[in-house]
């Protein structure tokens, strides 16, 4: 492994600024979008990804990830980007393999192009702050931001920000709040990451923001109706100091948590034994009418195990025809597996779920053990392990991996990349005229 050091001048006040400017531009861009506030009694309600595909917001992706891109090119830790890079490209590089295999190549490649993009969009962005510090200013004010666009659709935009039961798809929402999202539960779950972002606040010294940050999330949190996201909250903390402070728990939480929820969940709804195992224990087996999915889902991935169906080229589309035989289930009207690794190993076979599993999985574990033998900002680490032990436990029951535009899993991407960050690259803390970063890579 070898050890390049870069000297560099973090305080820099054009870089400062540029950073601060992106930081900001991109926080925004994922958490508030550029189509808040979406009005679900219209087309919107048939297909929510409508207003995320407008000529406005794909002008803004191609702008940000340039601009990124360019910033990243440009700073003495451009070798950090986009690591590790021989695991990165193997595993898009099998994407498009499949993608270009599939009955829909044109979209499915699309899809991976703007994959890619925002992968070395989230590896960029923890390289815009000037120090730890300036993270932490920068994350208490977007996010900040981001809660008072929230709390002004409550308020003021309240049929737009909050569900009404005139929504064609579920009334039965009525009354939670989303916020300037398109459905509650998109909602609760930023508003669990903005929770471990008030924390990090809190933690560095900016404890009015941080707390105000907790306090709002919180509260808004507990409106949105999301019973996941609100049980996943506490949970996760608790999760998360217990891994911190024993080693030995790391690899059965990280790994064994994973590997048996899926296990229990997606096998009630296939093999007869597990589901009344899950019975018998109280738990319901369908897991919110989640089981005709699954069920659906594998038995077309018996079909097409090895390749898949093409990278997000299954849902929705004419596939679910030849798929589901005379099987007659409404889970061919779903967007979605609602299951990050059954819908990898669905659309990109086992070899993409393998390559996805060690890069979303096994490494940042391995980062993790590594972090804690460096000098680096603890918090940050802590900050990290939160936002990525939740991504990843929300996958059991969300397809979140690879969902281009979602908060949650650019905030998954840009903790897996600060993982790698704290294992291998000193970060500063307050940064001299005439600092040295130091970045090591395989």
């Amino acid at each position: 492994m070898d050890r390049n050091e870069y000297s560099a001048q973090p305080n820099a006040p054009s870089a400062g600024g540029l950073g601060a400017l992106l930081f900001l531009a991109i926080f925004l861009f994922f958490w508030i979008t550029t189509t808040p506030f979406v009005d679900l009694t219209g087309a919107a309600a048939v297909d929510p990804s409508a207003g995320n595909s407008n000529l406005v917001n794909q002008l803004v992706t191609l702008v940000l990830s340039g601009s990124l891109l360019a910033f990243g090119l440009s700073s003495p830790m451009r070798s950090a980007i986009l690591q590790p890079r021989g695991l990165l490209i193997s595993l898009f590089i099998w994407y498009i393999l499949v993608s270009a295999l599939s009955a829909h190549p044109d979209l499915a490649l699309k899809r991976v192009v703007l994959a890619i993009m925002v992968c070395v969009n989230a590896s960029v962005f923890l390289l815009l702050p000037k120090s730890d510090a300036h993270f932490g200013k920068l994350l208490a004010l977007a996010t900040l931001i981001m809660l008072g666009f929230a709390y002004f659709g409550v308020v003021f935009l309240p049929l737009r920000a909050i569900h009404q039961a005139s929504e064609l798809r579920e009334p039965m929402n009525a009354g939670f709040w989303r916020g300037q999202y398109a459905h509650k539960n998109e909602a609760a779950a930023v508003m669990v990451a903005a929770v471990f972002f008030g924390l990090f606040v809190y933690s560095v010294g900016q404890k009015l923001a941080g707390a105000a940050i907790i306090v709002l999330s919180t509260l808004f949190l507990l409106h949105t109706g999301g019973k996941t996201s609100t049980a996943a909250l506490p949970g996760i903390l608790i999760l998360a100091w217990i891994f911190q402070h024993w080693k030995w728990t790391r690899f059965p939480i990280a790994i064994g948590g994973i590997v048996a929820f899926n296990v229990l969940a997606i096998g009630s709804a296939v093999f007869e034994p597990i589901r009344s195992l899950i019975n018998a224990v109280g738990i319901d087996a369908t897991f919110t009418n989640r089981t005709d999915i699954w069920r659906f889902a594998f038995s077309a991935i018996a079909q097409k195990p090895i390749t898949g169906y093409g990278f997000q080229s299954f849902w929705q589309t004419e596939e679910l025809v030849y798929s589901g035989g005379n099987v007659e289930t409404w889970a061919v009207a779903a967007y979605n597996g609602h299951n990050g690794y059954l819908d990898t190993l669905l659309t990109t076979g086992i070899p993409g779920l393998i390559l996805t599993v060690i890069w979303l999985l096994f490494l940042p574990l391995r980062d993790i053990g590594r972090a804690d033998a460096t000098g680096n900002n603890p918090a940050l680490t802590t900050l990290f392990v939160r936002i990525w032990l939740y991504g990843i436990y929300t996958a059991c029951v969300e397809s979140m991996f690879f969902q281009n535009g979602s908060p949650l899993w650019f905030a998954l991407l840009f903790a897996v990349f600060g993982l790698r960050l704290q294992a291998r690259a000193s970060v500063v803390s307050a940064a001299p005229s005439q600092a040295k970063l130091t970045v090591a890579h395989a």
